[in-house]
Formats: structure tokens, C-alpha cells, sequence
């Protein structure tokens, strides 16, 4: 075998086993995804999704590509920002398989099943759902107890969470995760003071357990929320207040209407 060659294939193979280039998502997202108040919130132009639909499916195919040996062998920061851009770009997938005749995800389920049940995701060498993947390969699996990752997974509506406008990567996913927590938290319409009760997503409703686990010696949901207490605009009585479980905290409802561009 010509060194040269010899030399490329050890080359992919050492890369193969440390990092996934998310390169072709990062451009999708940097064409199709629109920011609102200062990035708290995304609208997604799914029309131009749709013009560049073969960009994305070369994009989940190569996913698709990832056994589960070699992606045991990353980093968990690299394991999970390849689940969390695996999420997000299997939904907007999803959505394209419909667009523009819904207006929601939920269309594209029934009385009787969820869209995010639905197999139909390559991945890790099993045909997965989105359930799959975000309960069970990222809160299921037990290697990352990572409450964050609630602000960077999209479900493609108004109530969500931003889908960033910047692809996940391991060396950077401390960053993001923070920017996307922080960013969610801020938004008004979503996470509010109203007197002296504690307006926040359903997200923290559905998904309380997460935020009681001990990410950074966290057990209440309570003191989650007080970590972040300058992005919800509390004052430090207020924030002391919600340390010592003296707020009320009540669920607002969720939009589930798509988070498509206008």
C-alpha cells in the first residue's frame, strides 16, 4: 500500500474514533434558522430546508454511518453533541416529510401514536424514534445526567427551546449548552417573575426529575432555576427566596404551533 494512502486511511481512522464533522448541519442551520429577541428564540425556514433537502439527507446518512462501537470510543461531550444534532436534524427531517400542509408536529401523529415514537431514524445500527434517542440514548443511558440538554433538543414549535443556529461539536459543547440554558431562561415570554410566582416553561414540569439529580448539587427544581437567577431577572432577595423554596412555581402552557418562518 502507497504510504501516502496508508497515511489518509490512518488519518480518517484516528478522526473517525474522536470527532464527527457536523460541518454540512452547521451550514444548513446557518442558511435556514432565524433569530428572535437577540437569539432567545428560532424560526426555521423550512421552504429552503426543503430546497437543500439533499444537503440534509447526506447529512443524516452520514450519522447513519456511525456504528456503536466507534461511537462508545468518543469523548461524552462528543457523544452528545452528535445525539443532540442527530435530534435535531432527524426533526426537521420529519417536518419536511409533510411541509407545508401542518402546522404542527403533533399533525403527524394520531389519537393513537406520537411522532416522536415513530421509527424511522438509522442510528447506532438500530432504526430508532426521537423518543429513542433523547429518553433513551441521552436521559436513559445514564453517561451524561445532563439537564441542558433540554434547551438544545428542538421539537420544532413556538414552545421550544431555540434550535441554534450553530451545530454542536465536543470541544465547544459546555459553551452551547450554557448559551442555550441561558438564552431560554431569558425569554419573557416562556420564563417570567409575575409578583412573587415563578412563571416557567412546562419543560421543567415534564422533565422536573432532571433538574433534581444533582447537576451541580442541584435537588430542586427550585434551586436549578436559582443558578440562573440573573437570566430570569431576580433580584438577591428574590433569588435567596427561590434557594430556600419560599417561590411558588407554576407551568406555563405550551405552544405547540410549528416554529416556522414567516
Amino acid at each position: 500500500m502507497p504510504f501516502a494512502l496508508a497515511s489518509l486511511i490512518f488519518s480518517h481512522s484516528v478522526l473517525a474514533s474522536e470527532r464527527f464533522d457536523h460541518t454540512p448541519w452547521q451550514s444548513l442551520l446557518q442558511h435556514h434558522v432565524y433569530e428572535l429577541r437577540g437569539g432567545q428564540a428560532t424560526e426555521v425556514d423550512y421552504a429552503g430546508f426543503n430546497q437543500h433537502r439533499d444537503n440534509l439527507k447526506a447529512y443524516l446518512n452520514q450519522l447513519a454511518e456511525v456504528s456503536q462501537k466507534q461511537f462508545d470510543q468518543w469523548e461524552k461531550t462528543e457523544q452528545l453533541a452528535f445525539l443532540i444534532n442527530a435530534y435535531n436534524a432527524w426533526t426537521v427531517e420529519l417536518i419536511l416529510t409533510r411541509y407545508p400542509e401542518l402546522d404542527s408536529i403533533k399533525d403527524l401523529g394520531s389519537l393513537f401514536s406520537s411522532p416522536w415514537k415513530k421509527e424511522f431514524i438509522p442510528l447506532l445500527g438500530e432504526v430508532r424514534s426521537l423518543d429513542d434517542i433523547e429518553h433513551g440514548l441521552i436521559r436513559g443511558s445514564g453517561r451524561y445526567n445532563e439537564p441542558r440538554i433540554h434547551f438544545a433538543v428542538n421539537c420544532a414549535s413556538i414552545g421550544c427551546p431555540a434550535l441554534a443556529r450553530t451545530a454542536y461539536t465536543g470541544d465547544q459543547l459546555e459553551q452551547q449548552l450554557e448559551q442555550a440554558t441561558q438564552g431560554f431562561l431569558m425569554d419573557r415570554t416562556r420564563n417570567r417573575l409575575n409578583d412573587d410566582e415563578l412563571e416557567v416553561s412546562s419543560i421543567f414540569k415534564w422533565y422536573r426529575e432532571d433538574f433534581e439529580q444533582g447537576w451541580r448539587n442541584t435537588d430542586s427544581l427550585a434551586t436549578f432555576l436559582a443558578l440562573y437567577s440573573d437570566a430570569l431577572g431576580l433580584t438577591q432577595e428574590q433569588s435567596l427566596r427561590l434557594q430556600q423554596n419560599k417561590t411558588d412555581i407554576d407551568f406555563l402552557s405550551y405552544d405547540w404551533k410549528l416554529n416556522k418562518r414567516h
